[in-house]
């Protein structure tokens, strides 16, 4: 690697003479100083790509010298040389955000070992996977076939969020283009998957069905629960598979992760329909025909899932009770900030629930305001602005506090969201429903081809709130638009996120067993 610029400050810099030749044959540009202080000099005065600093300096320290060094130039890359192996010492220069740590003596492999490391890594890592992806491509694409059941789309997903992260990781911008396709492409599959199996789920005709909305607390949550002292459940809105992997790292630093499944959402994949069905164990339809009072209708005015306490402790009743629970729902920053300070009052219940509601706002308000839309531009960047939140979040504080507690945490979603880019026209009345992904109502007009339509709602267990209405889903990454204005509105809700419809990203979700360190 040329013009490359090392810094290495030793009191024995004469002896180290063999291996700064060694570096400098290599094409790599080497001062060099025998103090601290002159190496602080030096830095203010030239640019240097990383420094290799000896612990053990008379005047100024190496310790010393990295604080100073840190304080003023945090990013540089600064690798600490000691003949001591003493753990204190190692403690605190590893506190003080070395990049590498070598004993004496070293060889002058070990060196360019830590240059590659901390000067190469990005490029050595995004090469090596672009080349491991593209061996995997050829695999990923052959395994795709509507005769998958859905454990083996369950693990097509699985490895698919896993190629997205890394990939997004990676400076290979053809690559990425080449997995959207793919993923495209294996959407498509899963889409006709669903249309031929969906209502045969329902009724139960297929053997290997899939735990779904309506069944996930009683055959996923319910074991847990009821073998525990008490614990939390909770339910993070419209968290897709992938943003579940981008926070998991830092819920690893105080949870161990005893089990992850991903289980599939009823459709719509909306709020309204799979949430109520989670905490009621029942179809949307049945909720309505059983509890009438918690059911709000599409044409209603109010909020549609004002009833979870209420659906949660029927459907525990019908389950032989046994659970008293505490019930949550945190809509903003301050209602998160209030449970925080207290959470100790919720402890003496075998379950306490907690509904919490940031990413579907993140997703809606991608839509509705600009600055957020140029901050979420990509998935990659829509799953940062996912962890960033989770990092600064009452909910983080809240799951340490528990953590320290020692209660476990069943933590898990009502339906994910998918980046929708391609119209499908669709012609309503006035009364039809406003979701981009889904539509109900009377007289729909629409290319049968192009959607999951569902002329009877009984058939998959929907309210029918008029004799001729029926339901019709957007498949893959398309959102129905009306032929009314239509470029406009094709412009302002393409690259938007949104929920409702049938794809791996919305149906195919996180169910998570954490239990504390």
């Amino acid at each position: 690697m040329t013009n490359t610029k090392i810094l290495w400050a030793d009191d024995e810099i004469d002896l180290l003479k063999p291996h700064v030749l060694f570096l400098q044959g290599k094409g790599y540009d080497v001062v060099t100083t025998n103090s601290g202080s002159e190496a602080l000099d030096l830095i203010d005065d030239n640019h240097f790509d990383i420094i290799f600093l000896d612990e053990n300096m008379p005047g100024l320290s190496g310790v010393e010298t990295l604080e100073k060094i840190k304080s003023k130039y945090p990013g540089l890359p600064v690798v600490m040389i000691t003949k001591s192996e003493e753990e204190a010492i190692m403690n605190e220069a590893i506190g003080s955000n070395i990049s590498d740590y070598l004993i004496k003596p070293v060889n002058p492999n070990q060196i360019l070992l830590a240059l590659k490391k901390n000067l190469e890594n990005r490029q050595l890592v995004s090469e090596k996977t672009s080349m491991t992806y593209q061996q995997q491509f050829r695999q990923i694409g052959m395994s795709l076939s509507p005769s998958l059941d859905f454990d083996e789309w369950k693990d097509v997903y699985k490895r698919l969020v896993y190629w997205e992260l890394e990939l997004g990781k990676t400076q290979d911008d053809s690559l990425r283009e080449i997995f959207l396709q793919q993923k495209a492409e294996a959407n498509n599959v899963f889409s006709r998957f669903v249309k031929d199996n969906y209502t045969s789920w329902l009724i139960g005709q297929t053997e290997n069905k899939p735990v779904l909305s309506h069944t996930a607390f009683r055959d996923k949550c319910l074991p847990i629960i009821k073998q525990e002292k008490n614990a939390f459940l909770i339910v993070i809105d419209n968290l897709r598979y992938d943003q579940w992997k981008v926070i998991q790292p830092r819920l690893e630093e105080i949870y161990r992760v005893v089990s992850e499944d991903v289980y599939c959402s009823i459709l719509p994949t909306a709020t309204q329909y799979a949430r109520n069905a989670f905490f009621a164990g029942l179809m949307p339809g049945e909720i309505q025909k059983r509890y009438p009072q918690y059911w709000v209708r599409e044409s209603d005015e109010g909020t549609r899932n004002q009833y979870e306490s209420e659906l949660l402790t029927e459907q525990i009743k019908r389950f032989g009770g046994g659970v008293p629970f505490n019930y949550h729902k945190i809509l903003n920053l301050t209602a998160g900030k209030k449970l925080l300070g207290n959470l100790s009052d919720y402890m003496d219940k075998k379950l306490n629930v907690l509904v919490y509601n940031f990413v579907d706002m993140l997703s809606h308000s991608r839509t509705e305001m600009e600055v957020i839309k140029e901050l979420a531009e990509t998935e990659v960047a829509y799953r940062s602005i996912t962890k960033s939140w989770f990092d600064h979040s009452p909910l983080l504080e809240i799951m340490r506090q528990l953590a320290a507690k020692k209660i476990p945490v069943i933590l898990t979603t009502d339906h994910g969201t998918i980046r929708v880019n391609h119209p499908t026209k669709v012609v309503g009345d006035k009364n039809t429903n406003t979701n981009l992904r889904y539509k109900t109502g009377r007289n729909l007009q629409y290319d049968p081809g192009e959607v999951f339509e569902v002329k009877n709602p009984a058939n998959a267990y929907l309210p029918k709130d008029n004799l001729s209405a029926n339901f019709i889903f957007a498949l893959e990454d398309h959102f129905f638009a009306y032929p009314n204005n239509y470029n406009y509105y094709v412009s302002y809700y393409r690259n938007t996120f949104q929920h409702g419809g049938v794809s791996m990203e919305e149906m195919l979700i996180p169910f998570v067993h954490l239990q504390p360190k």
